[in-house]
């Protein structure tokens, strides 16, 4: 620990001894710039941090860059056109010298180290050249990416096949692949003491909300952290700074170009976030994070028959286990022909426990299931559905039909792409367990109540109706949530 700190004393007193000679930034000798910026990238310990030195004409230069980020093919047939210019060929200014001699198209004049800095920790090649008191940046990176392959969520039965990948030069791409419209803008923050991600802000410039895009960037600009451990969840948390007790969801998140691009035309704002696969759309209503890409993917009757049956069963989730236990411990709730649903078996837990053990257990399988070996994901499933669906009814633990309505449960979570949807929906649907269990009837109406507040009393990032368009009312809007009309009618649905 003792040599680390004095290597960082000796680097801090070099670098210091250096600024007191006046060489703080750039300088127009090419040796004095070598000297400083080794010792501030601390090149000698960083493998993977090179530079190299070479003739301009007659002119030293050097350059800096990434190993890993940059396009070696690229980085060569620059250097070859340096290598072939003769004395009389290179400028005595570097203005003339990017504008005409450096030839590649993504070029850069930096004349601040906070620029310098910035741009190689990115990707960006940095040359410096004898003579000129600034430096080069020559934007050859090539980060390392998967392929635009189908996001493993949200997928489409028909359309397009690409998703976001972690790259957000890619990502902006695929949208302006889709919108080929001098109104679409994408402007670039940055967050972040130490990590400085990129954030791009997309936006149609004449359909978007100005005073909430205003709001928004501001906000961005604002944030004061070291660095977006969690991508766009911790971007979320600093743009929505109120009490989290409300667990409906503020944003709406979509891996699908399209669906993006779609959200863009009815005038929301998006933001991609550097190293994140998904964009964070909004503001969002209920209504909007619900929608999914198959609605508008086939034509409007079949449309309207996938949205409408994503609301019923999405309720149906809801509402049909503690409906179940209020009329098993009710049975003058029971109407006459639904008598067969009573448990056959003796009820050896109370219902309640059962329900909520089996909430947790769903969720401890969801868990085990992200983090099985692909190559033990089918025997292990087959193992959970033995122990689990035979052997835990036959050991008396649980009921069939409480396994029956849990297993339901599980599969309609998943007919809705949010996540963050599907944990609210389990939180309501616990507390109305709860309160029904304890209340009977008066418990279970309470329990809706609670849910329909938490939902109505939720407000989107621009502090507007979360259930917009039914509060306030719009009627042919609030059609246009149920019903899919024609896909060349453009919605210009604002929240």
């Amino acid at each position: 620990m003792n040599c680390m700190e004095d290597d960082i004393l000796s680097k801090k007193n070099s670098i210091s001894e250096i600024e007191k000679v006046g060489i703080t930034r750039i300088s127009s000798n090419i040796q004095d710039n070598i000297e400083y910026y080794n010792k501030l990238f601390n090149v000698k310990n960083n493998f993977d941090l090179l530079y190299r030195t070479f003739y301009i004409g007659d002119k030293l230069a050097c350059i800096y860059f990434i190993d890993g980020f940059t396009k070696d093919d690229v980085l060569e047939r620059v250097m070859e056109f340096f290598y072939e210019l003769k004395p009389e060929d290179v400028p005595d200014n570097g203005h003339d010298m990017s504008k005409m001699k450096i030839p590649y198209g993504e070029t850069d004049l930096l004349k601040e180290e906070k620029q310098i800095v910035k741009n190689l920790m990115s990707g960006v090649v940095i040359m410096f050249v004898d003579g000129y008191d600034l430096a080069f940046g020559i934007d050859c990176r090539q980060y390392p990416a998967r392929s635009v392959t189908e996001p493993e969520k949200n997928k489409s039965m028909r359309g397009s096949r690409d998703g976001f990948v972690e790259t957000l030069v890619f990502n902006t791409a695929l949208v302006r692949r889709r919108i080929r419209d001098v109104d679409l803008t994408m402007e670039m923050l940055e967050v972040g003491t130490a990590s400085k991600t990129d954030i791009a802000v997309c936006y149609m410039g004449n359909r978007v909300d100005k005073q909430l895009l205003t709001n928004i960037k501001n906000r961005i600009k604002n944030i004061k952290v070291d660095s977006l451990t969690m991508n766009q969840e911790s971007i979320a948390e600093c743009l929505y700074k109120k009490v989290w007790i409300n667990p409906f969801p503020k944003f709406k998140y979509s891996e699908r170009p399209d669906a993006t691009a779609a959200a863009l035309l009815e005038g929301n704002i998006v933001i991609l976030v550097d190293n994140s696969p998904s964009a964070m759309i909004l503001p969002a209503s209920v209504f909007d994070i619900i929608e999914e890409a198959d609605d508008y993917y086939f034509p409007p009757i079949t449309g309207t028959y996938l949205r409408l049956s994503r609301f019923i069963i999405n309720i149906c989730a809801l509402l049909v286990t503690p409906t179940w236990l209020l009329m098993v411990n009710n049975h003058q709730f029971m109407p006459t022909w639904l008598e067969f649903t009573l448990p056959k078996d003796v009820i050896n837990i109370p219902l309640i426990l059962q329900f909520l053990i089996l909430e947790l257990a769903i969720d401890g399988l969801r868990l085990a299931a992200l983090n099985t070996p692909s190559m033990l994901s089918t025997p292990l499933s087959v193992i959970a559905a033995l122990v689990i669906g035979d052997f835990a009814v036959g050991s008396g633990w649980f009921n069939s039909e409480a396994m029956l309505y849990m297993a339901f449960v599980a599969l309609a979570n998943y007919t809705q792409p949010s996540f963050e949807l599907g944990y609210a929906l389990k939180f309501m649907r616990i507390i109305i367990l709860v309160l029904t269990s304890i209340f009977g009837l008066g418990g279970y109406i309470g329990g809706i109540i609670f849910t329909v507040g938490a939902i109505a009393m939720n407000k989107t990032l621009s502090g507007k109706s979360y259930i917009y368009p039914l509060l306030p009312f719009n009627a042919k809007k609030f059609l246009k949530r149920f019903f899919r009309f024609s896909i060349n009618s453009v919605s210009n649905n604002k929240q």
